[in-house]
């Protein structure tokens, strides 16, 4: 009879194990998640770009909705933002489709259309995620309503520089007013945790020395703070778009972590096997076509699985994550994010017929882009020389600082240089985000405003007006 009764005991106590659990358990670090009615997700999708040369970022940003859209988020909780000037681009080979993937389908359909064209800005990203609809500039009016225990999800692409990330509307994104942000956010009590997935030159410098590591948020970013990070599937790679396709698809970071987002079970995963597995592929090979894969804030997040944040596909259910099971890590070609305007360009000219007004064009516009870089180029290397000589301009305004360290001290007078800068020698686009560095290095260095103004005066004589590049037709970063 004792031992009956203690076998009965034992079965009961292993079936109570087996279907009851507490709801500490539930989410346990690195634990499989069954129950997801504690709190709710959100997630905010960034594209700062616009033109179809960038087609990349908005490709990314529509996959990344598919993505939580299969994975049960409501789109009430979804808010993107995308210039859309993609998909029915006259030059999109495949009108009203958008792919990010040589053999992908449409990501494009039933996207939100939350904020778009000139409703892109930086002022109205930050009301979003504050939950400050009296802040907002146009667009839908969704803002992050979220309540302590929710869970939200930030993914950003686009181009990027040290301390900025580009908009494609009104001034860049600095990373002291985005972790200014993200600091009001976590004081507002409006959520339980936070993870940020950013791709972006040099994304690293948007978090480094600047994040702290109390806020409940976990990050990572498609680079350190020094180097590029890199498109993907473009023309020319080993694994090439269809041939109508001039432009690059994807980004390598992006790429990878939604690939692997794609067909895993994202109740078994953790954000810090997603980040082993993008860094891995990110890297690509350790070879010069790739980046590193930074992660910040508080890293004891990353023992939580993905399907906090992303929720997860249920035709996933039986493919659970294991090392070893994930995407093909071997090197392929990729595209500096930096020159993928450039690529495009090239391919359109190269493919136009000869003696054509198709093939005139695309000349004009490459040779427009190319001027536009020298110009950037010479010119801060002129300022540069007058500010500090010719023999140490190159070497103040190439520094790096040590790691850990943000790019400025003082980020007024960073905005206050590049406003300067391009009130006399036009906008610095994309492209001129690389010379970022060069600003803050001023800054560091003591330079004020005025004799700032005066060096790039005796350098700009000239106002760049009749071009796309300048800053009466793109706005000023600052």
């Amino acid at each position: 009879i004792v031992l009956l009764l203690l076998s009965v005991s034992i079965l009961t106590s292993d079936c109570r194990n087996q279907f009851i659990k507490l709801p500490s358990e539930v989410f346990s670090y690195g634990g499989e998640s069954e129950d997801d009615s504690v709190g709710t997700r959100w997630a905010v999708l960034v594209a700062g770009s616009s033109g179809y040369w960038n087609y990349r970022h908005q490709a990314d940003v529509c996959h990344a909705y598919q993505i939580l859209k299969r994975g049960g988020l409501k789109d009430e909780n979804i808010i993107v933002f995308m210039y859309d000037d993609i998909a029915q681009n006259l030059e999109n080979p495949r009108p009203g489709i958008v792919i990010n993937n040589p053999h992908g389908e449409d990501v494009y359909h039933g996207v939100p259309k939350d904020y778009v064209g000139r409703q892109v800005t930086a002022h109205n990203f930050y009301s979003v995620l504050l939950g400050d609809k009296a802040g907002l500039t146009g667009g839908s009016g969704k803002v992050i309503e979220s309540g302590p225990n929710d869970h939200i999800f930030i993914y950003y692409t686009d181009h990027g520089g040290p301390g900025v990330l580009g908009m494609p509307s009104g001034p860049y994104i600095y990373a002291d007013d985005l972790n200014d942000v993200l600091k009001k956010k976590h004081a507002s009590g409006t959520y339980k945790s936070l993870v940020f997935y950013l791709e972006a030159c040099e994304s690293g410098s948007i978090f480094e020395g600047i994040l702290p590591d109390n806020l409940n948020i976990y990050a990572t970013t498609a680079s350190n703070a020094e180097e590029s990070s890199w498109g993907t599937y473009c023309p020319g790679d080993i694994i090439a778009p269809p041939l109508e396709y001039d432009t690059c698809l994807g980004d390598l970071y992006s790429i990878a972590w939604m690939e692997d987002s794609d067909i895993h079970n994202l109740r078994t995963e953790s954000l810090e096997q997603q980040y082993q597995v993008v860094k891995k592929r990110t890297a690509n090979g350790d070879s010069y076509y790739g980046s590193h894969v930074m992660q910040y804030g508080e890293l004891k997040l990353d023992l939580e699985n993905l399907f906090l944040y992303l929720g997860t596909d249920p035709a996933n259910d039986n493919y659970t994550f294991v090392e070893g099971n994930s995407l093909s890590t071997s090197p392929s070609g990729r595209v500096n994010q930096r020159d993928a305007d450039l690529l495009h360009f090239w391919h359109k000219f190269w493919k136009a017929p000869e003696r054509s007004s198709e093939k005139d064009e695309a000349q004009r516009r490459l040779a427009e882009v190319v001027s536009h870089r020298s110009h950037i180029d010479d010119s801060i290397e002129l300022i540069g020389d007058l500010l500090f000589g010719s023999t140490e301009g190159t070497r103040v305004l190439k520094h790096v600082r040590p790691s850990g360290r943000p790019v400025v001290d003082d980020w007024d007078c960073l905005r206050s240089l590049v406003r300067t800068f391009e009130t006399y020698c036009g906008s610095l686009s994309q492209y001129g985000m690389k010379h970022m560095r060069s600003f803050a290095n001023i800054c560091n260095s003591g330079v004020k405003a005025e004799k700032m103004g005066e060096a790039t005066q005796q350098v700009c004589t000239a106002f760049p007006s009749h071009n796309p590049w300048s800053s009466l037709h793109r706005g000023f970063s600052a």
